[in-house]
């Protein structure tokens, strides 16, 4: 059984005082993918550029505090790129792929828009740019699962306040339509929507009101699949018991060894 595990940290060193590392350590996962990592390698400690057998590839951005992905794994990856090829954003630290030979996983940050008119028309520009990226990837005949936070809700089902976001970036039809196009016309799955396909699962709240105690949530973190390997998830779980992050961690077990 291959297990994965993805989580938006938003900042390492805070997520591993808040119990990260103990958590991470009893889940027993070979491959773990986090995003928002807020740190350069000069910041972390041994105990956070590996998890125990778990080595950690990291790409973290240019600007301090800021953004930051990693991939750490128990099997040492044939190959791994780091970047997509794409100077606006490579820059900022979003896109760790790692390939095990029969099978590739991706950890990815897709930028949020929410912060202003222009964070949202990069998004837009992101999402273009990785759109092209995504059809080379699925051309290349590989089995690959795509971890990361997407900072996109698919569907209403996908946040608990649908009506009055619709305008907010997140949830706006542009980026719900793009989701659309990567799942119905180039072929990607959601694994998560694939193994549940019930109501209120959510992996990220807000800090602002009481969003956490009454589940008012956003389902922003995803693996998204090729079709072959996403036919293998027998199991998906968004935990909860414990909060790491503003976001929770989501697992898949797929049946690949």
């Amino acid at each position: 059984m291959l297990r994965i595990v993805t989580l938006n940290l938003n900042g390492i060193r805070s997520a591993c005082r808040k119990g990260f590392l103990d958590w991470i350590d009893a889940q027993q996962a070979d491959v773990v993918c986090v995003q928002e990592v807020k740190a350069h390698d000069t910041d972390l400690d041994d105990t956070m550029r590996a998890l125990g057998e778990a080595a950690g590839h990291f790409h973290f951005a240019q600007q301090k505090g800021y953004s930051g992905v990693g991939l750490y794994a128990r099997r040492k990856p044939k190959a791994v790129r780091i970047g997509f090829g794409c100077d606006e954003f490579d820059c900022e630290g979003r896109y760790v792929e790692a390939d095990f030979g029969t099978y590739t996983v991706i950890s990815l940050y897709v930028p949020s828009g929410s912060s202003s008119p222009e964070r949202q028309a990069a998004k837009f520009r992101f999402l273009d740019r990785f759109e092209r990226h995504l059809r080379v990837l699925k051309a290349s005949g590989r089995e690959i699962v795509l971890c990361g936070d997407v900072n996109i809700a698919h569907q209403e089902i996908d946040l608990r306040n649908w009506r009055s976001n619709q305008k907010n970036s997140g949830f706006l039809p542009e980026e719900r339509a793009w989701l659309t196009r990567i799942f119905d016309e180039h072929g990607w799955v959601d694994v998560f929507r694939r193994v549940d396909p019930n109501p209120e699962r959510y992996t990220w709240w807000s800090n602002r009101g009481q969003a956490w105690a009454k589940n008012v949530g956003w389902r922003l973190d995803y693996q998204i699949a090729t079709p072959g390997i996403a036919s293998k998830a027998k199991r998906a779980v968004i935990y909860t018991a414990q909060r790491f992050s503003d976001h929770a961690p989501l697992t898949i077990d797929y049946a690949v060894r």
